[in-house]
C-alpha cells in the first residue's frame, strides 16, 4: 500500500480543522450571537487552536463569511435534488415552497447575519453577492429546462428567480419568525402569490411546456 504523502495528511487536517470552526461558528452564533462569540470560544467548542482563525479565515468576519458560503452551497446541492414540476407555472409555485420551508429551517442563521448586514454595509455588499445571487443563479437553471423559459428575456427570468427567493424570505422568515405571525398562514399567502405570478404562464402554454427538458447539473458554489 502506497503511504499517504504528509502534504495530503496536511490538506485533509486543515480541511477537517475548518469544517469544525465553521460548525462551532454557527452554534456560537446562534447561540450566544455574533457580538458575544469570541474567537476563542469557537475555537474551544471546535477543538482548535484559536490562531487557526485567523490563519484559515483572517479573523471572526472571515468566519461568518465561510458559514454564508457554506449555507448557500447545501441550498444549492439540496436544491438539486428536488424533482421538476411538469410545467414551468408548476415548478415555480413548487420552488416558492420549497423556499419558503427551508427559509424557516435556516432561521437561526438569518438572525445572525441579517443583524450583521445592518450594521456592516460592506459585509451587506458581500453577502448579497455570495446569497441572493448565487441562490437566484440556481434557480435559473432550473426554470430554464423548461420551453417557456426561452420566450422570456435574461432580465425577466432574473426578476422571477429574485421572485421566488424574496417571496420566500418575506414569508419564511420575517412574517413567522420577525413578526410572529402564523407560519402556515404566511406559507399559503407566499404560495397563493405564485400561483397569480404564473397564470399568464398557463395561459400561454404549449404542448411542449408540458414536458420539461433533461435537468442540467446543478451549480455549486465554493
Amino acid at each position: 500500500m502506497t503511504p499517504v504523502q504528509p502534504a495530503v495528511k496536511r490538506k485533509r487536517n486543515r480541511t477537517a480543522r475548518e469544517e469544525a470552526l465553521v460548525a462551532a461558528a454557527s452554534k456560537l452564533f446562534a447561540s450566544r450571537g455574533y457580538v458575544s462569540s469570541t474567537t476563542r470560544d469557537i475555537a474551544a467548542a471546535a477543538g482548535c487552536a484559536e490562531g487557526l482563525i485567523h490563519r484559515y479565515f483572517g479573523g471572526k468576519e472571515g468566519l461568518l463569511l465561510a458559514l454564508i458560503k457554506r449555507q448557500v452551497s447545501q441550498e444549492v446541492v439540496d436544491l438539486a435534488t428536488l424533482p421538476l414540476a411538469s410545467t414551468m407555472a408548476g415548478e415555480v409555485v413548487q420552488l416558492v415552497e420549497w423556499e419558503v420551508e427551508r427559509t424557516w429551517q435556516d432561521r437561526e442563521f438569518f438572525k445572525v447575519v441579517i443583524p450583521r448586514a445592518l450594521l456592516d454595509p460592506g459585509l451587506g455588499h458581500l453577502i448579497t453577492g455570495i446569497g441572493p445571487t448565487q441562490r437566484a443563479r440556481a434557480i435559473i437553471e432550473r426554470l430554464r429546462n423548461f420551453t417557456q423559459s426561452r420566450s422570456l428575456p435574461a432580465q425577466e427570468l432574473e426578476a422571477l428567480a429574485h421572485f421566488i427567493s424574496i417571496t420566500s424570505f418575506m414569508f419564511g422568515f420575517m412574517r413567522p419568525a420577525v413578526l410572529h405571525q402564523d407560519r402556515e398562514k404566511a406559507k399559503k399567502m407566499a404560495i397563493m402569490m405564485a400561483q397569480m405570478m404564473v397564470r399568464n404562464f398557463e395561459a400561454i402554454s404549449t404542448p411542449d411546456d408540458s414536458q420539461p427538458h433533461p435537468p442540467k447539473p446543478a451549480l455549486l458554489f465554493t
